[in-house]
């Protein structure tokens, strides 16, 4: 699960980190002073929301010294948290080290220990930047660190302990006694997700691009709500009238956008494409690499695109552990979410507060995961989805021994394409026609006391008329919307930039 290179590593960017030229020589740790000098601008990242936040300058030719909100640990203090870092203790392992669990003696609180591989090439880096990014950045959807410690060549960080573990632990090689997340469950977690990288892009300023966005970066709380961890890759965006930046080539094979990949030139969108592949092992359930499977299955992406351009083969996209329990209509969305956001152009892909909105539209809508096998759900406002939705497999209509779940065609165009374009729809449709129904429903009360005298009768009539058929146009207008999107489609999403 650690980091490397997506393909051939490009000319290591240069640090103005204080390196000493024997290593050998003890560390002190001025943790604080060493991430202001980093190169790429860190010292200039404000969070609007940050708090404990304290910049000081020294003189005009010193970098200003970032004063870290987060507590300081001794090693001792950490190593009696874990009991010597015992392998009973031992929880994980990511990009920049080993993870233990382990009890803070002064506070009796449960923590993360993550303990720096001194071996690894970029540990003290990646070190230096996740204190500086988890210090400054604040989010219910961020991970918090607690403190750090920075004993002579040790190196630390204190998280709070997500007890349910990373989303990665509940998608893929699940035990037998573990049951398999439900749909609901797994678009609230993607809108979560999905938040946490809205405020790294729109709301820190300068924004910060993630780089690393997987499914094993993605910690669960109770609950299941999700918090982005792992930030020792993550990157200052670009600034002013910069498109991007470019930088070596780093992050998790699978995840990485392909212009990224291929140039090493990176920007929100490069996130954007990531989190498309931890949607799709959402939807799917399968890894984003996979190297068990035949050779046209092992990458998800590759897989998974000339599927979402059939919408007759959309079942197959689902995971099979939901054993047929998800919204047929509400995969049509989640796939066309997932399609836009792993489009090859980055140009093509949606900012991340878009896929925000549509994805807090799904994780919203109601569901019953207990309803009976192959059942399309119906969403709120949307009475004749049974009838409309498309058909269900054969099983169903009583034939067949087609997969529970899977879809046939229907009279309706339900590509990603078409389906992207009605999300905003359906949020609209809905809010007309509640207002145009409230309005109906208290038009008496809204209007002032009336005088019913003959002049005002016969002016009431006409207000009358008009009333009624404003309520009977809105409300036809809220029956045949499908009508009037079926003869605005432009055809079955092909998976190309247009």
């Amino acid at each position: 699960m650690g980091c490397f290179s997506c393909f051939d590593s490009r000319e290591v960017e240069k640090l103005n980190l204080d390196k000493q030229s024997d290593h050998r020589k003890e560390i002190r740790p001025s943790v604080s002073s060493n991430i202001s000098r980093l190169s790429s601008g860190e010292d200039r990242l404000k969070s609007r929301s940050n708090v404990g936040l304290r910049k000081e300058s020294s003189g005009p030719k010193d970098a200003p010294d970032v004063n870290i909100a987060a507590q300081t640990f001794t090693f001792r203090e950490l190593a009696t948290a874990t009991k010597n870092f015992r392998p009973e203790s031992f929880i994980g392992e990511g990009g920049f080290g080993s993870v233990y669990k382990g009890r803070l003696e002064s506070t009796g609180q449960v923590v993360a220990v993550k303990k720096l591989d001194r071996n690894g090439l970029q540990g003290n880096r990646e070190f230096l930047v996740e204190v500086l990014m988890l210090s400054l950045l604040h989010h219910p959807n961020l991970v918090n660190l607690i403190g750090y410690c920075a004993d002579g060549d040790q190196r630390l960080l204190v998280y709070e302990f997500m007890p349910l573990g990373s989303l990665e632990d509940h998608l893929h090689d699940l035990p037998l006694n573990k049951d398999p997340l439900d749909w609901s469950t797994r678009m609230k977690i993607a809108a979560g997700a999905a938040k946490g990288l809205e405020y790294l892009h729109d709301k820190a300023s300068p924004p910060v691009i993630y780089r690393d966005f997987k499914s094993s970066n993605i910690l669960l709380d109770e609950g299941f709500h999700p918090k982005l961890s792992d930030f020792g890759l993550a990157k200052l965006g670009p600034m002013g009238d910069k498109s991007h930046v470019s930088t070596r080539v780093m992050g998790t094979y699978g995840y990485c956008a392909p212009e990224y990949a291929m140039t090493g030139q990176l920007t929100v969108k490069s996130d954007v494409y990531s989190f498309g592949v931890v949607f799709l092992e959402l939807i799917t359930g399968r890894k984003a690499i996979d190297s068990t499977r035949p050779q046209g299955e092992q990458n998800l992406v590759a897989w998974a695109r000339p599927l979402i351009n059939d919408r007759r083969k959309f079942g197959k996209l689902a995971d099979p552990g939901l054993e047929g329990q998800f919204p047929i209509r509400g995969l049509y969305q989640a796939l066309a979410v997932a399609s836009m956001c792993t489009q090859e152009q980055a140009a093509a892909r949606p900012l991340i507060g878009d896929v925000v909105t549509a994805l807090s539209y799904l994780a919203n809508q109601s569901y019953e995961p207990n309803s009976a096998p192959g059942h399309i759900s119906r969403f709120n406002g949307d009475k004749d989805e049974r009838r409309t939705g498309g058909r269900i497999s054969k099983n169903e209509e009583g034939g067949g021994s087609g997969r529970k779940g899977d879809v046939e065609g229907s009279e309706r165009d339900d590509s990603p394409r078409e389906t992207a374009k009605m999300l905003n729809k359906d949020l609209d449709r809905e809010r007309a026609v509640a207002e145009a129904k409230m309005w109906g429903e208290n038009w008496r009360e809204k209007r002032p006391e009336r005088d019913d005298s003959p002049r005002e009768t016969a002016k009431m009539l006409n207000k009358d008329l008009d009333r009624e058929r404003a309520v009977a146009e809105a409300k036809m207008w809220g029956e045949n919307w499908r009508e009037k999107r079926r003869q605005s489609a432009q055809g079955s999403f092909d998976g190309t930039n247009r």
